[in-house]
């Protein structure tokens, strides 16, 4: 696959509530240490895709995977091109850079930078 997803994002009013549901439900072990109450998720057994969950500031639920891509902007032109639109632009948190854009649908799909 040329772009994998390589995480994924639950959010909704209450990080911990989700955080307690989906680690129940699945046994997933959420590490709870990160800032804003954002539990990580980290594959397990080698097999999957880490993920996080947590509290949304705008306080509704949504679930986001992201796909790693090269070129943010590169992605995001392409998208915009073909009748999406961007939601975050290229951003840089914790040493991360990620962006984020609606399809022509309005799904909303985040791309991460590759390596």
């Amino acid at each position: 696959m040329p772009s994998p997803v390589t995480h994924f994002e639950i959010l909704g009013k209450d990080g911990k509530k989700l955080q307690g549901f989906y680690s129940s439900l699945f046994g997933w072990e959420v590490d709870t240490t990160n800032p804003d109450e954002y539990g990580i998720i980290q594959p397990q057994d080698g097999r999957g895709t880490g993920g996080g969950i947590g509290t949304n500031p705008m306080g509704t639920p949504s679930v986001t995977f992201y796909v790693e891509v090269p070129d943010l902007q590169a992605a995001l032109d392409k998208a915009t091109a073909l009748g999406g639109k961007i939601v975050v632009p290229v951003t840089e948190m914790q040493g991360l850079s990620f962006a984020q854009f609606a399809d022509p649908e309005g799904n909303v799909i985040g791309i991460a930078k590759s390596g």
